[in-house]
């Protein structure tokens, strides 16, 4: 086990470092200027040399990526264009309405995705499962900002349980971790319930039946742990996907996450903010599917980690 997460970290940290490089020249080719964005129309020649000098823009860009792949081995993601503040502190102080807000969208999509997943596998074939795959198949497809909308009118507007949106209580996330849990469970209920089909095929449900024991024990008991092995890996790369956030869904809700920092970035050409989130991002992923691989023994020991 400890050889096999030192390999896993140091595999994380040539991707992290790819994923730098990649982020780092793709925004330097972007045809816009983050000083045209700072120094307004109206501004000088020289103030717009100025601005660039003064952030180090001017350089060449492998100089300006070694500075910066300096400044993260130093635990320092730069410095907002914009709004003259440290990236790091930015992102940590949306970190927790995102924490929050990932955590409930996780729960959301395993509470209702599992549960259809498993009553459309044990009910194959039937009118109901077929209903539950349309519904399933409808959920993946409607836009974003559609559900968001709805469920606004419907459950804040119209009968008045939630608040149109903001942050800071229970109620403020409901809303928004519901959106993003009908969008996401669509995927688990059709995952769920085709690994729950192979499974309950297997020879050991067969036995388990054939010993006697009760529906649930069987379902719950055998056929439920083998088959929710495949949503686990899913999670793990829904982490990063949560970290990262839903811009959509946190602009309607107006949730101050780090989605809606990264859009604001992208909108105002500030580079750093952009590059923070997306490496903040992808540790997220990296550390979901780390967890992912050690959980996945606690379920099944049939599964070893070389």
């Amino acid at each position: 086990m400890p050889l096999y997460i030192a390999r896993r970290l140091l595999q994380s940290v040539l991707i992290l470092f790819g994923i730098t490089i990649v982020t780092f020249f793709l925004l330097y080719l972007l045809p816009a200027d983050p000083v045209s964005q700072l120094a307004g129309q109206a501004a000088t020649a020289a103030t717009r040399e100025s601005i660039r000098h003064e952030l180090g823009l001017d350089l060449p860009p492998l100089e300006q990526y070694g500075h910066y792949l300096w400044g993260l081995l130093h635990a320092d993601l730069g410095r907002s264009y914009v709004q003259k503040i440290g990236v790091g502190t930015l992102i940590w102080a949306r970190l927790p309405a995102t924490l929050l807000l990932m955590a409930g969208s996780i729960i959301s999509e395993l509470v209702i995705g599992l549960t259809l997943g498993i009553i459309a596998a044990t009910r194959r074939g039937s009118a109901l499962d077929r209903g539950i795959m349309l519904v399933s198949f409808v959920g993946v497809s409607a836009p974003q900002f559609v559900v968001a909308i709805l469920l606004l009118y419907i459950f804040a507007v119209q009968l008045g349980w939630f608040p149109i949106g903001g942050y800071g209580s229970f109620r403020n996330l409901v809303l928004p971790s519901l959106t993003m849990g009908l969008i996401s469970a669509g995927w688990y209920s059709r995952m769920m319930r085709s690994s729950m089909i192979d499974v309950l095929m297997q020879d050991f449900v067969r036995t388990a039946r054939s010993k006697g024991l009760t529906r649930a024990k069987v379902l719950f008991g055998h056929a439920v742990p083998n088959a929710i092995l495949p949503i686990i890996a899913m999670i793990g790369i829904d982490i990063g996907i949560f970290m990262s956030g839903i811009v959509v869904v946190e602009s309607v809700f107006g949730w101050p996450g780090i989605g809606q920092l990264a859009w604001q970035a992208i909108q105002r050409v500030d580079i750093p903010i952009i590059m923070g989130v997306t490496l903040v991002s992808a540790i997220a992923i990296v550390i979901g599917n780390l967890l992912a691989d050690l959980i996945a023994p606690l379920i099944d020991p049939r599964i070893k980690l070389q």
